[in-house]
């Protein structure tokens, strides 16, 4: 393991081009999934432009909000609770063998709030069964239409218990997310879904054994390699997994495919990532250490994305502290100026435009200006409006 001096520079841009925040750019929201694995996306407004954002910037080949919200439709990429737990989108190919790995944790997590709700053994089998019958063979349905399911059948409609009924299914493997709806007032609605008829390959049963040292391996090759230079502690709070698992799921890359990942010493910790970014790292000697033409670069994520979410042993290397919770009803997504902390934004909208309410953090010269207008304008071609800053 290399020790490697004053790395901050160079790690933020290693992360930027990794999670794709930067060229080589994905093809599209599938393929961004693929990369990060799962995406936070409890605000699913903001969370369609994180997958945006990492397809390629150029008008003609961008991802808009549409193709994201067809992607879920379609069933590529779906929406449920896993990982910590909190909404986030995960490829479909992925989610079977990564809610196999990680149910049994979500559920010992969850026991509290289930004891609270009354929610037993035998009430969970129940309402599993019914909202199972409720969205079978292609009847997706809403928050609202499954409330007026449970209700009919003496179960709770709103307030924890429904929300814990609802997840305790989806963590379960019983519901996921189905194809999005348009209100009567054209806001954009989620609904669910049978699990097993959007995921290919559903296993019912927790992963053991051999199977679960595999999914280890594989969740641990794709967090590094994508969220790289990372520690086995930003990976254990990001996965909801304990840090021996995360240790052996490094241990089982290395086995199954040799040579994709490496480890150097930054700051008295150990930080692993793919393989081939090692050298550059720990030599310093990196071309992103010239001056870059398209420098200064701001970028509009929200402050669930995974260049902040991915990380909390290392979430320093970002310049300041996010997600927080905003003062006087202030914006809470991060602006980034070169790949650092600098600011604070959200969206409005009103008679079909789109406000941006942007704070940096301290006065933006003429070329930062230019490189906000420059993301404002990228974000209504995403959108498909005008936008303007107020």
């Amino acid at each position: 393991m290399t020790p490697v001096p004053a790395p901050g520079e160079t790690v933020r841009r290693t992360r930027l081009r990794r999670q794709q925040l930067r060229a080589p750019y994905a093809a599209g929201p599938g393929e961004v999934v693929r990369n990060l694995l799962a995406v936070q996306s409890q605000e699913f407004p903001y969370a369609r432009w994180t997958l945006s954002q990492r397809s390629s910037p150029h008008p003609s080949s961008m991802v808009t909000a549409s193709d994201v919200e067809q992607a879920v439709a379609d069933g590529t990429i779906l929406r449920t609770h896993i990982l910590r737990p909190t909404w986030h989108f995960v490829h479909r190919d992925d989610l079977g063998w990564l809610m196999g790995l990680s149910a049994d944790r979500l559920h010992q997590g969850n026991k509290g709030m289930y004891r609270q709700t009354g929610i037993d053994e035998d009430a969970a089998a129940r309402s599993g069964r019914i909202l199972a019958a409720a969205v079978a063979d292609g009847e997706h349905k809403t928050r609202e239409e499954l409330a007026q399911v449970l209700a009919e059948a003496g179960f709770p409609s709103k307030g924890l218990g429904f929300i814990y009924h609802l997840m305790h299914a989806e963590i379960s493997r019983v519901l996921v997310s189905g194809s999005p709806v348009r209100s009567s007032g054209g806001a954009l609605k989620q609904t669910y879904a049978l699990f097993e008829e959007r995921v290919p390959g559903f296993l019912a049963a927790p992963l053991a054994g051999e199977d679960r040292e595999q999914a280890l391996g594989q969740l641990a090759l794709r967090y590094f390699s994508s969220r790289g230079p990372a520690t086995v502690k930003d990976c254990a709070v990001w996965s909801g997994l304990t840090m021996k698992d995360v240790k052996r799921g490094i241990q089982v890359a290395q086995d199954i495919f040799p040579g994709s990942l490496g480890a150097l010493e930054l700051d008295g910790l150990e930080y692993y990532l793919a393989a081939e970014e090692v050298a550059t790292l720990a030599s310093g000697d990196h071309p992103w250490t010239t001056e870059d033409p398209a420098l200064p670069r701001i970028d509009l994520i929200q402050c669930y994305d995974e260049y902040v979410m991915g990380y909390s042993q290392s979430r320093h290397f970002l310049g300041g502290t996010a997600p927080y919770f905003p003062e006087d009803n202030g914006p809470m997504h991060v602006v980034l100026l070169d790949g650092r902390l600098a600011g604070w934004w959200r969206h409005g909208f009103s008679g079909g435009a789109c406000e941006l309410d942007v704070r940096m953090n301290q006065p933006a010269t003429a070329q930062e200006q230019a490189a906000l207008r420059a993301e404002v304008d990228r974000y209504g071609r995403f959108l498909g409006m005008d936008v303007t800053l107020v």
